[in-house]
């Protein structure tokens, strides 16, 4: 059986979702902070967890930092995981990058293609054939409406929405 032991790296609001995701998809999970006494060590102890942990992935919020310490687990070595939620829809014709959450009541629909290390949030929608960015979040009840486009590194707030398609129709 394969062991499916997971090191979290941050454990505040978003790291204790990505553990609840985790837990759900038979993970055994473990948290580095700097400043959270359930931690069993510091960020910087990431290297020395390799072989006791398989998996690892980033519970930081804030984009750039996730963009940086996922750079840094697959420079150890470590295996990261996508983590989507039981009760998220994903189709299966989207693509989505290792690192990415894709959290409880989501939708990502068809073809669409969501960059590495990306977090989708709760109740988020992701229409059909639109393009996340690495390292995006579309938080909590947003919408990414079809051919919408979300940058890099972007954060679409809870509730807004990205227009995609009908941007480009001319209206009379």
């Amino acid at each position: 059986m394969e062991d499916k032991k997971l090191l979290i790296i941050g454990a505040g609001g978003h790291g204790r979702v990505v553990a609840e995701t985790a837990k759900t998809l038979g993970y055994e999970v473990a948290f580095l902070d700097d400043n959270n006494e359930e931690a069993i060590g510091k960020i910087t102890d990431m290297g020395e967890l390799k072989d006791e942990y398989p998996y690892a992935f980033v519970g930081i919020g804030n984009n750039s930092f996730r963009a940086d310490m996922l750079k840094c687990l697959e420079q150890i070595g470590y295996q990261i995981p996508v983590l989507i939620h039981p009760m998220a829809y994903v189709s299966k014709t989207a693509t989505i990058g290792k690192g990415t959450l894709i959290e409880p009541m989501a939708i990502v629909n068809t073809h669409s293609q969501i960059g590495e290390g990306t977090i989708v949030s709760v109740g988020a929608i992701v229409d059909h054939d639109t393009t996340i960015g690495v390292c995006a979040h579309v938080n909590a009840g947003a919408i990414v409406k079809a051919g919408g486009s979300i940058e890099p590194y972007e954060k679409l707030e809870a509730g807004e929405i990205r227009f995609g398609y009908e941007n480009a129709r001319v209206k009379k």
